[in-house]
């Protein structure tokens, strides 16, 4: 299998983080140290490891961060408090709610509740409409702008490109979709959202120039659905049953990356690919968070 073909994530999130670096000993400078707030409620593993993650990078880039953790019964008013909090803490400049969280919490109020400015995961309808409408004023969500960051720095033509996103969710699909499309530098695509519901979606997928996995399904994407060439960037996280392995399971993508990758232009892998993208966008968000105060 061709190994160049392989859009190194980690390279790229470790470029971005570098530069990060001049803007935010130039905030220091002034006397501003950036901070992130982490807030998780109950004891997910998954969560854990993710606000591990963005902690480390925290500290590599000298950020100042704090996580505050909610037991999982956790009311909804609790969560509110604390998020309020935060809000009203001049050493933050950036707030974080580890999704997922629990049954009995409404996701929507919790991510409306953080301040705008502050809402450096772009889950807030001001900065999710700022986004449909082209207004740069507002947050980008990380996972979207880390995907197209790594197109971009890997040489991937958007411009006029048939762009497909599998999934059409709220942290993912929908905004790659419109970040993509917008009449602007590094997007003008044509993009076809496919879901649960889309008629013949191999159809679809080998019509794409650029294929964006989102869908949640481990290993959904196969070889006979790519168009030989096409750019693949896998963003599922699945886990699946796997015998040889010590804990009885396996992390996968949405791709069947030992099959798509001879076929493939480019490929992301799954992991290395989108995770470390997302967590350097969210420092690169906290920093103009910062920079904006």
């Amino acid at each position: 299998m061709p190994a160049g073909n392989v859009i190194d994530g980690r390279t790229i999130a470790r470029q971005l983080q570098d530069e990060l670096a001049a803007r935010i000993a130039a905030l220091k400078a002034r006397g501003i140290q950036p901070g992130l707030a982490f807030v998780r409620v109950g004891e997910d593993p998954a969560s854990k490891v993710y606000v591990g993650r963005k902690e480390k990078a925290c500290s590599e880039l000298q950020l100042f961060s704090e996580t505050h953790v909610l037991p999982e019964a956790a009311t909804e008013m609790e969560l509110l408090a604390a998020v309020a909090r935060l809000n009203a803490d001049a050493r933050f400049h950036g707030i974080l709610v580890q999704a997922p969280l629990p049954s009995h919490i409404r996701a929507p109020k919790i991510y409306s509740s953080v301040l705008p400015q502050k809402d450096v995961d772009g889950f807030h309808p001001i900065n999710a409409g700022k986004l449909m409408l082209g207004d740069p004023t507002g947050f980008l969500p990380c996972t979207p702008a880390g995907i197209r960051e790594l197109l971009v720095r890997s040489g991937v033509k958007i411009a006029g490109s048939e762009v497909v996103v599998l999934g059409r969710g709220n942290i993912v699909g929908k905004p790659m979709a419109a970040m993509l499309c917008q009449k602007e530098k590094n997007a003008d695509a044509t993009v076809t959202i496919c879901h649960s519901a889309t008629r013949d979606i191999k159809s679809h997928c080998r019509r794409a120039d650029i294929l964006i996995a989102a869908i949640g399904v481990a290993e959904f994407v196969k070889a006979d659905m790519v168009k030989p060439g096409a750019t693949i960037v896998d963003v599922g996280v699945n886990r699946m049953s796997d015998p040889a392995a010590k804990s009885g399971s396996r992390l996968v993508g949405d791709v069947d990356f030992a099959a798509v990758q001879p076929v493939a232009g480019k490929i992301t892998p799954n992991p290395g690919g989108v995770g470390p993208m997302t967590i350097a966008m969210l420092m690169q968000n906290t920093v103009r968070a910062a920079e904006m105060s």
